[in-house]
């Protein structure tokens, strides 16, 4: 008894440890996952993170034990549920992420198990006798036979994204030797300096985020023009539509400024400022030259005609 609680003195002290070392952490599901997946995970992360993995019980009572002074942990608090871990970790979190989900093992099929994507099975030779070709009719599976075997004609879908996999279709895909499912850590949650987010939050790049980030400035500066209230975003245009409009009082009066003189000119003198147009000069030249390539088409197809004459 008194190891048992010894040893719970020293989990707790090694997380609060670790929750005062590490400025990361993801809370990761381990349904599956072997010990030597584990081990395996352990050493990819070595030096860059540490794993800790232990009792739901012991480690929500073991982060409720140090809210009082680091309350922003009971963010995680949430997940503790179900057969997950705990990865610690001040590296970038896209590479340990990636680390963590890397390591996966092809499994076979299991009655009961749900499956998280469409199955199928490919039109092949199976090598079969006939003698199996019920089994085949049963799951509605078309065949026919090859040589002494069965071969399958077209592609099956077996097993649909979200449903269990039943002991016959279980049953088939392991004759057939196919291997649907991939076990691995998963990331349920990941903590970052006091905040808690899905791990899809880890995919979206900085691009990703300017464009938003100019989106949600553009549609402030609008409301702020429509509602004529003055905002950060639309200071820029509050200037630049206030100088347009004591440019128009300058234009229409007797009034003028340093920014407001080249405009009067120009409306005063447009023609100083009118610039030849080359494509209107072409045009014009246009006709003139085709005429002549006439005149010169006619001359070449008279002297043709002379010259055949004489030849």
């Amino acid at each position: 008894m008194g190891g048992t609680r010894q040893q719970k003195e020293e989990y707790f002290a090694k997380l609060r440890e670790y929750l005062e070392q590490y400025k990361s952490i993801f809370v990761v599901g381990v349904d599956n996952v072997s010990s030597q997946q584990m081990h395996e995970i352990r050493k990819a992360l070595r030096g860059k993170a540490v794993v800790l993995m232990g009792k739901n019980t012991m480690v929500r009572r073991a982060i409720r034990g140090v809210l009082h002074e680091l309350p922003d942990f009971e963010k995680i608090l949430p997940f503790v549920k179900g057969n997950v871990g705990f990865i610690f970790t001040n590296e970038k979190l896209t590479d340990i992420r990636d680390l963590i989900v890397a390591n996966k093992v092809q499994a076979p099929a299991r009655a009961g198990a749900f499956s998280d994507a469409d199955i199928f099975i490919p039109a092949i030779n199976t090598g079969m006798e006939p003698g199996k070709t019920s089994f085949f009719q049963a799951l509605g599976v078309p065949t026919k036979i090859t040589r002494g075997t069965i071969e399958i004609t077209t592609e099956v879908l077996v097993v649909k994204a979200g449903t269990k996999v039943g002991p016959s279709e279980a049953t088939l895909l392991n004759m057939l030797n196919i291997s649907p499912f991939t076990y691995g850590m998963t990331v349920v949650q990941v903590y970052d300096e006091g905040q808690a987010f899905p791990s899809s939050v880890l995919d979206i790049t900085d691009e990703e985020l300017i464009e938003q980030f100019i989106k949600a400035i553009n549609v402030i500066a609008q409301i702020s023009l429509g509602a004529s209230y003055p905002t950060l975003p639309s200071v820029s245009h509050n200037i630049v539509n206030h100088y347009k409009n004591v440019l128009a009082v300058s234009v229409a009066t007797d009034y003028t400024f340093k920014g407001s003189e080249e405009i009067k000119e120009r409306l005063a003198n447009p023609e100083a400022y009118a610039v030849a147009a080359p494509v209107e000069t072409a045009k014009e030249d246009a006709p003139a030259a085709k005429e002549e390539e006439d005149e010169e088409s006619e001359e070449e197809s008279d002297d043709e005609g002379f010259g055949g004459l004489f030849d």
